[in-house]
């Protein structure tokens, strides 16, 4: 790439994070970043605590909108690793596989949806705003083009100061709700925006039950959840048996089909 190329899309970049239109500056970052790295599509995401994210900006096709946007909005995202990343507001570049659990390609979330995504990889730029809001910038590359090679994500990793500031100037805080929503977003962020277990209130579980269904679902293993919980192996499978007791299923699966239940009955 020619050096004049290379400053003439910075240029526009620049001239972008001043726009109202996230799909002009969506538009130059992609180009910009396409200039140094092969992927395959980018979304941009708000989040805020376990509210549904806002999607600010994609490159996805209608029938590729409906499993990366609309699916996903509509509850997986309480699953999603890039999500709990950005609640815990992780700032700077980031690998799926560097913020995956042990046993997340093992899941039911991921059998269930994420593969439907036929990605080989996806990373992202975290990027922190102001009180407990946070905004994700995702890279995909499909299957058919591989994951990202160690070159491409080391430059990435450099690049990522930058990607960040370009993004704070474009939006230095996630779009307004509307009232009610918003009221809704402050209240589930109230209760511990670390700690999604508050989400299974429904079911008669102890809190620590909750817990330990929540790590569950996001593909924890009985060792990582022990580890996250500061408990031994042991207490996590007695905790597994009473949930699975209490909830009469026998599996991930039946747990994983629970929480479908619970996102379907959400007000929307």
């Amino acid at each position: 790439m020619a050096r004049s190329d290379e400053y003439s899309r910075l240029a526009q970049l620049v001239s972008a994070t001043r726009e109202t239109s996230g799909d002009l500056f969506g538009t130059a970052i992609v180009d910009w970043l396409r200039q140094h790295v092969d992927f395959d599509h980018c979304v941009i995401f708000g989040y805020r605590g376990a509210s549904r994210p806002p999607l600010l900006f994609e490159t996805f096709s209608p029938a590729e909108s409906h499993v990366f946007v609309a699916l996903y909005q509509e509850g997986p995202y309480l699953l999603d690793p890039f999500h709990h990343a950005a609640v815990e507001r992780k700032e700077g570049f980031w690998r799926m596989r560097e913020l995956a659990p042990d046993r997340f390609y093992a899941s039911e979330y991921f059998r269930s949806y994420y593969s439907q995504t036929r990605l080989a990889e996806e990373v992202g730029f975290f990027v922190p705003l102001p009180g407990k809001d946070a905004l994700v910038l995702s890279l995909m590359r499909l299957s058919a083009s591989g994951p990202f090679g160690t070159a491409d994500a080391r430059l990435l990793r450099d690049m990522a100061p930058a990607v960040i500031s370009f993004i704070r100037l474009r939006w230095p805080a996630l779009p307004a709700d509307e009232p009610a929503e918003a009221k809704q977003g402050e209240e589930i962020a109230a209760v511990n925006e670390f700690d999604r277990a508050h989400i299974w209130q429904s079911l008669s579980l102890t809190p620590r039950e909750k817990h330990v269904v929540d790590l569950v679902l996001q593909g924890h293993s009985t060792e990582s959840i022990a580890r996250a919980m500061r408990i031994v192996p042991g207490t996590v499978k007695v905790h597994r048996r009473n949930i699975y007791r209490k909830l009469k299923i026998k599996s991930q699966a039946g747990l994983f089909a629970r929480f479908v239940e619970i996102i379907d009955a959400r007000p929307r």
